[in-house]
């Protein structure tokens, strides 16, 4: 009998005070990320600076704070600025004027690339920022885990599917569907305080996207930026964007993988 099974069925109080602690440490950033917009929604200090530019230098600032308190190691910021360098490039072809699939409100903005304020790419390292860390902290472990090939596969369809689906066929329920069966099997253990507790990947893989979904109502809501419809007042965003970031979230999290399996790796060869 290994350890998981000795633990008692449901969780106790004191696992989920630390579950909720290390939950906070691992999307620090993307809560204060999000706590920048909401403020600004309201309040802006007396700067000569659009809200979108004083965003973007909040997000630096943040950036390095996290590097040197060492919240993040180097191998996560790689892997995070990798997500963010992909992130912004759909960012620039979703928001172009024969794309337009959402759009950035502010004007005068001078930290931008094309129509895209620089500060939207540290909202997808958030993401990528949260996985790095929470593997970390969580000491992910992995039982059935899909060929580390398949991943990457899967990762690199779904990022591609952002771009062609556009001109040619929508494969993203394909995509959702071969994760689905990839993942079926797999589990990941977590720890818990003194203790582990093991779940199936896909139920956390779901409720990340879910958390990212409302978060970008939050965000809308605040109008950092906008679908089309949202012009004239906030409206929920449409839930057909929980799938785009389940298979957004993928990739961030195969990226997070192949440097942490790796690492496992040469710890396992020194060993």
């Amino acid at each position: 009998m290994d350890k998981t099974d000795r633990l008692p069925p449901l969780v106790s109080f004191n696992e989920l005070l630390w579950f909720g602690k290390t939950q906070i440490l691992a999307c620090l950033f993307g809560i204060l990320m999000l706590a920048g917009i909401l403020v600004t929604r309201y309040w802006m200090p007396d700067v000569n600076l659009s809200r979108s530019d004083l965003l973007f230098l909040y997000a630096l600032f943040l950036q390095a704070a996290l590097i040197a308190f060492r919240l993040e190691h180097a191998d996560e910021i790689v892997v995070i600025f990798a997500f963010h360098l992909l992130a912004t490039l759909m960012e620039w072809f979703k928001t172009s004027p024969a794309i337009g699939s959402w759009a950035y409100p502010d004007e005068g903005v001078i930290f931008r690339i094309y129509q895209v304020p620089m500060f939207a790419g540290f909202l997808y390292s958030a993401v990528g920022s949260y996985i790095a860390r929470s593997w970390r902290l969580f000491e992910f472990r992995f039982t059935n885990y899909p060929p580390v090939w398949m991943t990457v596969v899967l990762a690199v369809l779904a990022y591609a599917n952002f771009f062609t689906h556009h001109f040619t066929v929508d494969i993203r329920w394909i995509l959702i569907a071969a994760s689905f069966v990839m993942f079926a099997r797999c589990r990941v253990t977590i720890k818990m305080g003194k203790g582990d507790r093991e779940i199936p990947i896909l139920i956390g893989l779901a409720f990340v996207a879910l958390a990212i979904w409302g978060a970008e109502n939050i965000g809308t809501y605040a109008r950092a930026w906008m679908y089309p419809g949202q012009e004239n007042g906030w409206e929920m965003v449409s839930f057909q964007k929980f799938w785009a970031w389940y298979l957004l979230m993928i990739l961030s999290f195969v990226l997070v993988s192949l440097v942490r399996f790796r690492d496992e790796k040469s710890t396992r060869r020194k060993a």
